[in-house]
């Protein structure tokens, strides 16, 4: 018995990464989307707040950042409200992401005054329930620094600093309650437009209050395609990321992969196709749930309400021991 019991418990610790369901079928997350392009989603921890960028008439021009709300994570979203011409631009502004405490908004935007290309920027507000009550944003490149601080820009592949003449795009933040670290994932191109080869990095917050220690995560770029959006599960042991690699689904070449680790510490692990989710039109921009059971993402596949839509999929917890007990139960 007290050997089973220390199989099994061995087993369980093995398969601690395996604490969930698959991902269903997905569903067209009909409340938001509308006729235009709807992309890039971003959920809050308490799962009452969806951002999301769509170029939709009623913006501030090109695709703004929008949010739609509900009462309770089974209640349904409401319609969608624009976050204002303070916080968007006359140019594309996209890929929201908040940090957990919901003080602080990232996204990415090709307006003018940037370094080139599109840039990363950042808002904070003072109450994290008012999803209209973001500051002005300011450039990644200004955090840390003095409110009259010159703008400066760093050359191409900096390792010193975010915002280059290239696209800096994609952003999302990670506290590492394991190491202290707070990271910020992001995707760099290698022009100064939206294609072209596009790998994943992570800057680093360091202890003058600035964002640096620029590194490529090699086993996340590991082709020469592009790998963009990313989306961490709130314990950094599971990675969902868009990339147009060879070996996905079909059709359209961008698809949603999946990476794990052990540890934060670890290396993470060479992408894998994620299953269920896929279609064979473009399929991309994830976003997790802090549980880690709800996927949100951007898909064109057929059946939307025109362009292309969001979607979700849902998955369970599963107790590790408990899924080990049924498995191997005589």
């Amino acid at each position: 018995m007290k050997k089973s019991l220390l199989c099994l418990v061995l087993m369980a610790s093995a398969a601690s990464a395996q604490q969930f369901s698959e991902w269903s079928v997905p569903v067209n997350v009909s409340q938001i989307n509308s006729s235009s392009d709807e992309q890039h989603p971003a959920i809050s921890k308490d799962g009452l707040s969806l951002y999301f960028a769509s170029n939709r008439p009623g913006g501030c021009g090109g695709s703004d950042l929008w949010v739609s709300q509900r009462a309770s994570t089974d209640s349904p979203w409401e319609a969608p409200v624009n976050l204002g011409c303070s916080i968007n631009s006359s140019a594309n502004d996209l890929a929201p992401n908040l940090t957990a405490d919901g003080y602080r908004l990232f996204f990415h935007s090709f307006r003018d005054g940037g370094c080139g290309g599109g840039d990363i920027y950042y808002a904070d507000r003072k109450n994290r329930r008012d999803d209209l009550g973001w500051g002005p944003p300011r450039n990644l490149n200004l955090f840390g620094r003095d409110a009259d601080a010159p703008l400066v820009c760093g050359g191409v592949g900096s390792t010193f600093l975010v915002n280059t003449p290239n696209t800096d795009a994609g952003p999302n933040h990670f506290a590492d309650a394991a190491t202290g670290a707070t990271l910020l994932y992001f995707t760099r191109s290698d022009q100064p437009t939206m294609l072209g080869d596009f790998d994943i990095y992570t800057a680093e917050l360091g202890a003058d209050g600035i964002w640096g220690s620029v590194t490529r995560v090699n086993e996340l770029s590991t082709t020469p395609y592009r790998d963009t959006r990313t989306a961490i599960r709130h314990d950094g042991l599971e990675m969902i990321l868009s990339s147009e690699r060879p070996g996905g689904f079909g059709g359209d070449a961008r698809d949603l992969w999946f990476s794990t680790r052990a540890r934060t510490l670890d290396r993470w692990s060479i992408p894998a196709l994620l299953p269920n989710v896929n279609s064979a039109s473009n399929d991309g921009g994830p976003a997790i749930s802090w549980d880690g059971t709800e996927l949100f993402f951007t898909s064109a596949r057929p059946g939307g309400q025109g362009g292309s839509d969001i979607y979700v999929s849902t998955r369970i917890k599963i107790s590790p021991v408990k899924e080990l007990r049924l498995r191997y139960a005589p």
